[in-house]
């Protein structure tokens, strides 16, 4: 044995242990694109484990790297100051998403605590405040709260979490997937809850917004995706993914959805299996069956971006086919997010989140900041 531990500190040699430890574990579970006029993505913002919200300039991760850097491997260890940075949640923040365009927009997120919250995306981008001070320095202009439940004799249950959030600027509506398996339709300008969708037989993992119909499709632990009329809050639709597959019961929670751009294409992820339906024709045209757990997807015209419980960004054309895989830094993947430039945005375990081209080539990956 060698050296002096005559000042061993080891209060702070535990505290070292302990904050490394919670760097590994932190989780990204949501990315982002911010609004831009630039047609290059600028900026992504990330929610995680730890309940923050940061947002990071993908010049400035770019510029870090070292000359002739090519391994996604090394990319992990890449640090990087967020631009802004909110302590949004008690608990973990699920979701981020934006309300609008440009200067105007609120940058929403929702989370284990069960409440909604909204900041002005122009403050938030010009706040003068030091990175290091940053945190508690923005009061949030919405901040809305699941309701509880009353049980025998007046108990409240406990605040229902929201798992993802969707938004509808025209209609003044954001809407919300809850731990208590209703979907909430809030009025952003009073603040309240205009709808409540109920049906669903398990708490709820996702929510998107089909504008050009007045519906939200929501996705659930009780195996089915719904399609719901937002001006009677009924249910239209059921879609049951693994209906006649054998493994229903084992994998049968719908995790993630994505509806492409004319809202007219649905891809639902069921544990390793993601289906492709037409909705106009109500009708799965295909099934694709993954090695590993499916944890977001996105449609690219008409392909498909599907990640995670494994390092790959995976690729599908329509029909199920595989067309490519790229290997991503985080080992489990929870988002993809995709800029009208081609450039995706990976994030997930590790609080690590990987910046890929529209050719394939890793622009930079990085490790979230940590509260």
């Amino acid at each position: 044995m060698c050296g002096d531990a005559t000042n061993w500190d080891e209060e702070a040699y535990r505290e070292s242990i302990l904050r490394e430890r919670e760097i590994q574990t932190l989780t990204v579970f949501r990315t982002v694109w911010a609004p831009s006029l630039n047609p290059n993505p600028e900026c992504v913002v990330v929610a995680s484990s730890d309940g923050s919200i940061a947002s990071y300039s993908i010049s400035s991760c770019v510029s870090k790297l070292p000359i002739g850097f090519c391994s996604v491997r090394a990319q992990r260890l890449l640090p990087a100051e967020p631009e802004g940075f909110l302590e949004g949640h008690d608990g973990p923040a699920y979701d981020v998403k934006f309300y609008g365009n440009g200067e105007d927009s609120l940058l929403l997120s929702c989370g284990d605590d069960g409440k909604i919250k909204g900041w002005r995306w122009k403050e938030f981008t010009e706040s003068e405040v030091p990175i290091t001070f940053q945190g508690n320095h923005m009061k949030p202009v919405l901040d809305l709260v699941n309701p509880q439940h009353k049980g025998p004799w007046g108990a409240l249950s406990p605040i229902p979490e929201n798992n993802a959030i969707a938004v509808d600027p025209q209609g003044g509506s954001i809407f919300s997937a809850a731990g208590d398996s209703c979907a909430y339709c809030w009025d952003v300008e009073k603040g309240e809850i205009k709808m409540v969708f109920k049906g669903h037989l398990d708490y709820l993992h996702c929510i998107l917004a089909r504008a050009s119909s007045n519906q939200i499709i929501t996705g659930s632990e009780d195996g089915t995706a719904r399609i719901w009329d937002c001006k009677s809050g009924k249910c239209i639709k059921v879609i049951d993914p693994l209906k006649d597959k054998k493994l229903k019961g084992l994998f049968s929670c719908v995790s993630c959805i994505a509806l492409d751009t004319s809202e007219s294409w649905l891809a639902c992820g069921s544990g390793r299996n993601l289906s492709v339906w037409n909705l106009p024709a109500s009708e799965c045209i295909s099934t694709i069956s993954n090695r590993a757990s499916i944890q977001d997807v996105v449609f690219d015209d008409n392909q498909i971006l599907a990640v995670g419980a494994d390092p790959v960004l995976n690729r599908f054309d329509m029909n199920g086919t595989t067309l490519s895989q790229i290997q991503c830094a985080p080992q489990s993947a929870f988002s993809v997010s995709l800029h009208p430039s081609g450039v995706t945005a990976i994030g997930g375990y590790g609080g690590l989140v990987d910046v890929i081209s529209q050719f394939g080539s890793h622009l930079c990956t990085f490790r979230s900041h940590c509260v």
